[in-house]
Protein backbone atom coordinates (compact mmCIF):
# COMPACT_ATOMS: atom_id res chain seq x y z
CA UNK A 1 0.00 0.00 0.00
CA UNK A 2 0.92 3.98 -0.79
CA UNK A 3 0.55 5.30 2.54
CA UNK A 4 2.53 7.92 4.16
CA UNK A 5 4.32 6.54 7.38
CA UNK A 6 2.76 7.98 10.61
CA UNK A 7 4.26 11.14 12.45
CA UNK A 8 7.03 9.74 15.27
CA UNK A 9 5.93 8.60 18.47
CA UNK A 10 5.50 11.25 21.57
CA UNK A 11 8.78 11.11 23.53
CA UNK A 12 8.00 9.53 27.05
CA UNK A 13 8.81 11.40 29.94
CA UNK A 14 9.78 10.42 33.57
CA UNK A 15 10.43 6.79 34.75
CA UNK A 16 8.72 5.79 31.81
CA UNK A 17 11.60 6.49 29.85
CA UNK A 18 13.01 3.34 30.69
CA UNK A 19 11.87 0.14 28.76
CA UNK A 20 10.32 -2.60 30.87
CA UNK A 21 13.20 -4.92 30.42
CA UNK A 22 15.46 -2.77 31.97
CA UNK A 23 13.29 -2.25 34.76
CA UNK A 24 13.00 -6.37 35.50
CA UNK A 25 17.01 -6.25 34.90
CA UNK A 26 16.87 -3.54 37.72
CA UNK A 27 14.97 -4.86 40.13
CA UNK A 28 16.51 -8.52 39.73
CA UNK A 29 19.53 -7.01 40.19
CA UNK A 30 18.54 -5.50 43.46
CA UNK A 31 17.24 -8.21 44.66
CA UNK A 32 20.29 -10.64 44.38
CA UNK A 33 22.52 -8.42 45.61
CA UNK A 34 20.23 -8.03 48.85
CA UNK A 35 19.78 -11.57 48.53
CA UNK A 36 23.74 -12.31 48.22
CA UNK A 37 24.40 -9.59 51.24
CA UNK A 38 21.81 -11.39 53.73
CA UNK A 39 23.28 -14.86 53.04
CA UNK A 40 26.84 -13.97 53.10
CA UNK A 41 25.76 -12.05 56.57
CA UNK A 42 24.14 -15.20 57.96
CA UNK A 43 27.54 -17.07 56.88
CA UNK A 44 29.56 -14.93 58.70
CA UNK A 45 27.33 -14.92 61.82
CA UNK A 46 27.00 -19.05 61.27
CA UNK A 47 30.84 -18.94 61.31
CA UNK A 48 31.18 -16.70 64.11
CA UNK A 49 29.45 -19.09 66.46
CA UNK A 50 31.28 -21.90 65.45
CA UNK A 51 34.50 -20.34 66.68
CA UNK A 52 32.95 -19.70 70.11
CA UNK A 53 33.16 -23.56 70.43
CA UNK A 54 29.42 -24.49 71.64
CA UNK A 55 28.07 -27.33 73.21
CA UNK A 56 27.87 -30.10 70.33
CA UNK A 57 24.20 -30.55 70.47
CA UNK A 58 24.46 -26.69 69.15
CA UNK A 59 27.74 -27.01 67.02
CA UNK A 60 25.41 -29.71 64.99
CA UNK A 61 22.15 -27.36 64.90
CA UNK A 62 24.50 -24.48 63.30
CA UNK A 63 25.92 -27.08 60.82
CA UNK A 64 22.68 -27.75 60.02
CA UNK A 65 21.20 -24.29 59.38
CA UNK A 66 24.08 -23.54 57.47
CA UNK A 67 23.38 -26.26 55.07
CA UNK A 68 19.68 -25.32 54.85
CA UNK A 69 20.96 -21.66 54.30
CA UNK A 70 23.25 -23.31 51.61
CA UNK A 71 19.95 -25.21 49.89
CA UNK A 72 17.77 -22.02 50.43
CA UNK A 73 20.34 -20.03 48.15
CA UNK A 74 20.56 -22.40 45.15
CA UNK A 75 16.82 -22.80 45.67
CA UNK A 76 16.61 -18.97 45.40
CA UNK A 77 19.24 -18.32 42.45
CA UNK A 78 17.38 -21.58 40.17
CA UNK A 79 14.31 -19.56 41.24
CA UNK A 80 15.11 -16.26 40.26
CA UNK A 81 17.20 -18.09 36.84
CA UNK A 82 13.61 -19.96 35.97
CA UNK A 83 11.48 -16.48 36.96
CA UNK A 84 13.79 -14.77 34.55
CA UNK A 85 13.43 -17.08 31.55
CA UNK A 86 9.60 -16.89 32.40
CA UNK A 87 9.57 -13.20 32.05
CA UNK A 88 11.94 -13.11 29.36
CA UNK A 89 10.14 -15.59 26.65
CA UNK A 90 6.59 -14.56 28.20
CA UNK A 91 6.13 -11.42 28.55
CA UNK A 92 9.67 -9.23 27.44
CA UNK A 93 9.83 -11.08 24.39
CA UNK A 94 6.21 -10.85 23.04
CA UNK A 95 6.11 -6.97 23.91
CA UNK A 96 9.18 -6.92 21.99
CA UNK A 97 7.58 -8.59 19.09
CA UNK A 98 4.18 -6.46 19.48
CA UNK A 99 6.48 -2.93 19.38
CA UNK A 100 8.21 -4.11 16.35
CA UNK A 101 4.94 -5.36 14.36
CA UNK A 102 3.46 -1.72 15.89
CA UNK A 103 6.54 0.34 14.09
CA UNK A 104 6.65 -1.54 10.70
CA UNK A 105 2.94 -0.63 10.47
CA UNK A 106 3.98 3.28 11.76
CA UNK A 107 6.83 2.99 9.35
CA UNK A 108 4.18 2.48 5.95
CA UNK A 109 3.83 -1.05 6.15
CA UNK A 110 -0.27 -1.12 6.79
CA UNK A 111 -0.39 -4.46 5.66
CA UNK A 112 1.33 -6.20 8.25
CA UNK A 113 -0.43 -8.20 10.73
CA UNK A 114 -0.05 -7.94 14.40
CA UNK A 115 -0.30 -10.76 16.72
CA UNK A 116 1.44 -11.79 19.59
CA UNK A 117 -0.01 -15.19 20.94
CA UNK A 118 1.25 -14.91 25.01
CA UNK A 119 0.99 -14.20 27.27
CA UNK A 120 -3.50 -14.04 26.97
CA UNK A 121 -3.38 -10.18 27.76
CA UNK A 122 -1.05 -9.10 24.98
CA UNK A 123 -2.52 -12.20 22.84
CA UNK A 124 -5.99 -10.12 23.11
CA UNK A 125 -4.85 -6.32 22.88
CA UNK A 126 -2.99 -7.37 19.60
CA UNK A 127 -5.68 -8.66 18.59
CA UNK A 128 -8.02 -5.76 19.29
CA UNK A 129 -5.22 -3.49 17.56
CA UNK A 130 -4.68 -6.30 14.28
CA UNK A 131 -8.68 -5.74 13.93
CA UNK A 132 -8.95 -1.66 13.67
CA UNK A 133 -6.15 -1.99 11.34
CA UNK A 134 -7.77 -4.32 8.88
CA UNK A 135 -10.91 -1.91 9.84
CA UNK A 136 -9.09 1.74 9.17
CA UNK A 137 -7.21 -0.31 5.68
CA UNK A 138 -10.63 -1.86 4.46
CA UNK A 139 -11.74 2.20 4.99
CA UNK A 140 -9.41 3.52 3.31
CA UNK A 141 -9.20 1.67 0.07
CA UNK A 142 -12.64 2.27 -0.36
CA UNK A 143 -11.91 6.00 -0.15
CA UNK A 144 -9.00 5.54 -2.58
CA UNK A 145 -11.66 3.70 -5.15
CA UNK A 146 -13.86 5.82 -4.93
CA UNK A 147 -11.48 8.89 -4.67
CA UNK A 148 -10.81 7.97 -8.01
CA UNK A 149 -13.91 7.72 -9.31
CA UNK A 150 -14.59 11.16 -8.26
CA UNK A 151 -11.10 11.85 -10.33
CA UNK A 152 -12.82 9.89 -13.23
CA UNK A 153 -16.21 12.21 -12.91
CA UNK A 154 -14.33 15.35 -12.31
CA UNK A 155 -12.76 14.28 -15.54
CA UNK A 156 -15.76 14.17 -16.99
CA UNK A 157 -16.93 17.30 -15.96
CA UNK A 158 -14.56 19.20 -16.96
CA UNK A 159 -14.91 17.49 -20.60
CA UNK A 160 -18.54 18.25 -20.23
CA UNK A 161 -17.29 21.87 -19.48
CA UNK A 162 -15.80 22.04 -22.81
CA UNK A 163 -18.36 20.86 -24.58
CA UNK A 164 -20.68 23.22 -23.18
CA UNK A 165 -18.72 26.17 -23.52
CA UNK A 166 -17.54 25.30 -26.56
CA UNK A 167 -19.65 22.93 -28.61
CA UNK A 168 -23.33 23.53 -27.38
CA UNK A 169 -22.44 27.38 -27.36
CA UNK A 170 -22.27 27.97 -31.26
CA UNK A 171 -25.26 25.83 -31.75
CA UNK A 172 -27.10 28.21 -29.52
CA UNK A 173 -25.90 31.50 -31.07
CA UNK A 174 -26.31 30.78 -34.61
CA UNK A 175 -30.03 29.42 -33.96
CA UNK A 176 -30.45 33.13 -31.90
CA UNK A 177 -28.21 35.06 -34.57
CA UNK A 178 -29.98 33.18 -38.06
CA UNK A 179 -33.43 33.64 -36.11
CA UNK A 180 -33.23 37.38 -35.76
CA UNK A 181 -31.93 37.33 -39.30
CA UNK A 182 -35.13 35.56 -40.73
CA UNK A 183 -37.19 37.83 -38.37
CA UNK A 184 -35.38 40.88 -39.90
CA UNK A 185 -35.64 39.44 -43.83
CA UNK A 186 -38.91 38.27 -43.62
CA UNK A 187 -40.63 40.31 -41.36
CA UNK A 188 -43.27 42.41 -43.54
CA UNK A 189 -44.26 38.17 -44.93
CA UNK A 190 -44.94 37.68 -41.42
CA UNK A 191 -48.12 37.75 -39.03
CA UNK A 192 -48.12 38.83 -35.43
CA UNK A 193 -48.01 35.39 -34.22
CA UNK A 194 -44.71 33.89 -36.27
CA UNK A 195 -43.38 37.16 -34.86
CA UNK A 196 -44.34 35.72 -31.92
CA UNK A 197 -42.90 32.33 -32.37
CA UNK A 198 -39.57 33.86 -33.44
CA UNK A 199 -39.09 36.09 -30.26
CA UNK A 200 -39.88 32.93 -28.17
CA UNK A 201 -37.41 31.07 -29.75
CA UNK A 202 -34.79 33.73 -29.68
CA UNK A 203 -35.61 34.58 -25.96
CA UNK A 204 -35.37 30.37 -25.10
CA UNK A 205 -31.44 30.34 -26.81
CA UNK A 206 -30.12 33.55 -24.90
CA UNK A 207 -31.78 31.70 -21.28
CA UNK A 208 -30.17 28.55 -22.61
CA UNK A 209 -26.91 30.15 -23.07
CA UNK A 210 -27.39 31.92 -20.18
CA UNK A 211 -28.08 28.56 -18.14
CA UNK A 212 -25.16 26.97 -19.66
CA UNK A 213 -22.86 29.39 -18.49
CA UNK A 214 -24.52 29.83 -14.91
CA UNK A 215 -24.07 26.21 -14.93
CA UNK A 216 -20.01 26.78 -15.89
CA UNK A 217 -19.52 29.03 -13.16
CA UNK A 218 -21.00 26.44 -10.67
CA UNK A 219 -18.62 23.69 -11.87
CA UNK A 220 -16.03 25.57 -11.86
CA UNK A 221 -15.90 26.54 -8.54
CA UNK A 222 -12.41 25.25 -6.79
CA UNK A 223 -11.37 23.73 -9.78
CA UNK A 224 -9.96 26.80 -12.50
CA UNK A 225 -7.83 29.31 -10.36
CA UNK A 226 -9.08 28.35 -7.41
CA UNK A 227 -5.90 28.81 -5.49
CA UNK A 228 -6.65 30.27 -1.33
CA UNK A 229 -4.22 32.95 -0.62
CA UNK A 230 -4.62 35.94 2.05
CA UNK A 231 -6.85 38.31 -0.15
CA UNK A 232 -8.38 41.69 0.99
CA UNK A 233 -12.10 41.05 1.18
CA UNK A 234 -12.76 44.41 0.87
CA UNK A 235 -11.13 44.42 -2.37
CA UNK A 236 -13.44 42.00 -3.85
CA UNK A 237 -16.17 43.98 -2.64
CA UNK A 238 -15.30 47.17 -4.33
CA UNK A 239 -14.70 44.79 -7.84
CA UNK A 240 -18.23 43.59 -7.34
CA UNK A 241 -19.59 47.08 -7.16
CA UNK A 242 -17.61 48.47 -9.88
CA UNK A 243 -19.03 45.05 -11.83
CA UNK A 244 -22.24 46.59 -10.72
CA UNK A 245 -22.52 50.19 -11.22
CA UNK A 246 -24.72 50.43 -13.63
CA UNK A 247 -27.84 48.88 -12.13
CA UNK A 248 -26.83 50.42 -8.93
CA UNK A 249 -26.68 53.91 -10.51
CA UNK A 250 -30.13 52.99 -11.63
CA UNK A 251 -32.01 51.66 -8.92
CA UNK A 252 -30.65 54.60 -6.89
CA UNK A 253 -29.55 51.75 -4.59
CA UNK A 254 -27.39 52.79 -1.61
CA UNK A 255 -24.23 50.52 -0.39
CA UNK A 256 -22.89 50.67 2.93
CA UNK A 257 -19.92 48.44 4.20
CA UNK A 258 -17.83 48.38 7.03
CA UNK A 259 -13.59 47.93 7.00
CA UNK A 260 -13.72 44.15 5.72
CA UNK A 261 -10.96 42.01 6.80
CA UNK A 262 -8.21 40.20 4.85
CA UNK A 263 -9.22 36.27 4.60
CA UNK A 264 -7.78 33.56 3.22
CA UNK A 265 -9.61 32.86 0.06
CA UNK A 266 -9.78 33.44 -3.78
CA UNK A 267 -10.43 37.36 -5.15
CA UNK A 268 -12.18 36.09 -8.22
CA UNK A 269 -14.50 33.99 -5.85
CA UNK A 270 -15.06 36.51 -3.35
CA UNK A 271 -15.60 39.28 -6.24
CA UNK A 272 -18.78 36.19 -7.40
CA UNK A 273 -19.73 35.76 -4.04
CA UNK A 274 -20.34 39.56 -4.05
CA UNK A 275 -21.65 40.27 -6.52
CA UNK A 276 -24.59 37.77 -6.61
CA UNK A 277 -25.22 38.73 -3.34
CA UNK A 278 -25.49 42.63 -4.10
CA UNK A 279 -27.35 41.65 -7.38
CA UNK A 280 -29.92 39.49 -5.73
CA UNK A 281 -30.31 42.52 -3.20
CA UNK A 282 -30.88 45.11 -6.43
CA UNK A 283 -33.04 42.16 -8.30
CA UNK A 284 -35.48 41.41 -5.44
CA UNK A 285 -36.18 45.19 -3.90
CA UNK A 286 -38.88 46.71 -2.57
CA UNK A 287 -40.54 49.94 -3.39
CA UNK A 288 -37.97 51.81 -1.74
CA UNK A 289 -34.51 52.46 -3.19
CA UNK A 290 -32.57 49.43 -2.03
CA UNK A 291 -30.56 49.77 0.98
CA UNK A 292 -27.83 47.20 1.42
CA UNK A 293 -25.44 46.86 4.31
CA UNK A 294 -22.29 44.50 4.10
CA UNK A 295 -20.10 44.37 7.24
CA UNK A 296 -17.91 41.32 8.99
CA UNK A 297 -17.10 40.21 12.84
CA UNK A 298 -14.51 38.13 14.39
CA UNK A 299 -16.48 35.15 15.80
CA UNK A 300 -13.46 33.54 16.91
CA UNK A 301 -9.58 32.98 16.13
CA UNK A 302 -9.83 31.44 12.80
CA UNK A 303 -13.05 32.86 11.23
CA UNK A 304 -14.74 35.77 10.50
CA UNK A 305 -18.75 36.08 10.05
CA UNK A 306 -19.99 38.28 7.42
CA UNK A 307 -23.39 39.70 6.62
CA UNK A 308 -25.31 41.41 3.47
CA UNK A 309 -28.52 42.98 4.71
CA UNK A 310 -31.25 44.61 2.40
CA UNK A 311 -34.54 46.30 2.61
CA UNK A 312 -35.99 44.71 0.16
CA UNK A 313 -39.25 41.67 -0.32
CA UNK A 314 -37.42 39.44 2.29
CA UNK A 315 -37.75 35.35 2.10
CA UNK A 316 -40.23 33.58 4.32
CA UNK A 317 -38.24 31.24 6.91
CA UNK A 318 -39.78 28.11 5.51
CA UNK A 319 -37.61 28.54 2.18
CA UNK A 320 -34.24 29.26 4.24
CA UNK A 321 -32.88 25.86 2.36
CA UNK A 322 -34.36 25.47 -0.54
CA UNK A 323 -33.60 29.23 -1.87
CA UNK A 324 -29.81 27.56 -1.66
CA UNK A 325 -30.71 24.51 -4.14
CA UNK A 326 -30.03 24.36 -7.92
CA UNK A 327 -32.45 25.86 -9.96
CA UNK A 328 -34.98 26.24 -7.06
CA UNK A 329 -36.61 30.15 -8.09
CA UNK A 330 -39.79 31.21 -6.00
CA UNK A 331 -41.24 33.54 -8.44
CA UNK A 332 -42.22 33.24 -12.08
CA UNK A 333 -39.91 33.67 -14.32
CA UNK A 334 -41.31 36.83 -16.12
CA UNK A 335 -41.50 38.43 -12.37
CA UNK A 336 -37.84 37.96 -11.91
CA UNK A 337 -35.44 36.53 -14.07
CA UNK A 338 -32.54 34.85 -14.00
CA UNK A 339 -31.83 30.52 -13.58
CA UNK A 340 -31.96 30.60 -9.71
CA UNK A 341 -28.46 29.78 -9.38
CA UNK A 342 -27.08 31.99 -7.74
CA UNK A 343 -27.46 31.84 -4.40
CA UNK A 344 -26.36 27.72 -5.02
CA UNK A 345 -22.86 29.49 -6.66
CA UNK A 346 -22.56 31.85 -3.35
CA UNK A 347 -23.26 28.78 -0.96
CA UNK A 348 -20.40 26.16 -2.99
CA UNK A 349 -18.37 29.05 -2.50
CA UNK A 350 -18.45 29.70 0.67
CA UNK A 351 -17.84 25.99 1.65
CA UNK A 352 -15.28 25.73 -1.08
CA UNK A 353 -13.50 28.50 1.19
CA UNK A 354 -14.02 26.32 4.21
CA UNK A 355 -17.11 28.83 5.31
CA UNK A 356 -21.00 27.88 6.25
CA UNK A 357 -23.52 30.32 4.61
CA UNK A 358 -27.16 30.47 5.87
CA UNK A 359 -30.34 32.98 5.78
CA UNK A 360 -30.85 34.77 8.89
CA UNK A 361 -34.44 34.28 9.87
CA UNK A 362 -34.61 36.46 12.16
CA UNK A 363 -34.19 40.04 10.04
CA UNK A 364 -37.47 41.71 10.11
CA UNK A 365 -37.11 43.46 7.45
CA UNK A 366 -35.67 42.55 4.10
CA UNK A 367 -33.21 39.70 3.71
CA UNK A 368 -30.01 38.96 5.64
CA UNK A 369 -27.61 36.50 4.64
CA UNK A 370 -24.91 35.47 6.84
CA UNK A 371 -21.77 33.50 6.22
CA UNK A 372 -18.36 32.59 7.67
CA UNK A 373 -14.94 33.03 5.88
CA UNK A 374 -11.27 31.59 7.66
CA UNK A 375 -8.73 34.46 9.03
CA UNK A 376 -5.44 34.72 8.17
CA UNK A 377 -4.16 34.23 11.77
CA UNK A 378 -3.44 37.70 12.03
CA UNK A 379 -4.44 39.39 15.55
CA UNK A 380 -6.56 42.42 15.02
CA UNK A 381 -4.94 45.21 17.50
Amino acid sequence: MNLRPLPPPREPSGIGRLPVGRWFLFGGGVIAVTFVVAAVIAWMMISASMELQPRPEVQAQLERLNIALIGLFVVVILGGAALALIVRFTVLRPIEQLAEQVRAVAAGDFDRKLYVDRPAELAELSSHVDSMRRRIVTAWRTAEEQSEELRRSNGDLEQFAYVASHDLQEPLRKVASFTQILEQRYGDQLDDRAKQYIAYAVDGAKRMQLLINDLLDFSRVGRVGGERVPTASGDALQAALDNLSAPIADSEAQIIWDDLPEVVGNRVLLTQLFQNLVGNALKFRSELPPRIEIGARRVSGDLWEFHCSDNGIGVEAKYADRIFLIFQRLHPRDVYPGTGIGLALCRKIVEYHGGTMWLDDSAEQGTTFRWTLPATGETDE
